[in-house]
């Protein structure tokens, strides 16, 4: 089980009001923010969740060489398309309409966005309709 993900983004600000409307959807908001005292600069660092835990880290060190993909589940479909809107209306780029990803399972419905930086960011869920 993974207990949280974190990942540099190249604009800070940027990226933490983008995550903020792609995720609101799925029940996630931001749950703090820090300052990174680990880093050469102390660096902010902004952790989204659902129920008070953050799981879903950005960082303010700079962005990646490479794309990363992140999968959150959904509680629902309508959920998935929820995200999907508020993703593309919140900046991001189209990687995957909402949809049936059959190849996966009969009944994979996600929908795939690209963040600010390119990061592939999904919402899934494995229920029936």
């Amino acid at each position: 089980m993974i207990d949280h993900i974190g990942f540099p983004v190249s604009d800070y600000e940027r990226a933490k009001a983008f995550y903020l409307k792609a995720l609101a959807p799925l029940g996630y908001d931001l749950v703090m923010e820090v300052k990174q005292q680990d880093q050469v600069e102390d660096t902010p660092a902004a952790g989204f969740g659902a129920d008070g835990k953050p799981d879903f880290w950005i960082g303010g060190e700079g962005g990646l060489n490479k794309p990363l993909h992140v999968a959150i589940l959904a509680k629902d479909r309508a959920a998935v398309d929820a995200f999907y809107k508020a993703a593309m209306a919140a900046g991001g780029r189209d990687n995957g309409a909402p949809g049936i990803r059959a190849h996966y399972h009969p009944n994979y419905y996600g929908a795939f966005v690209l963040d600010l930086d390119g990061h592939n960011i999904e919402a899934v869920c494995h229920t029936p309709g």
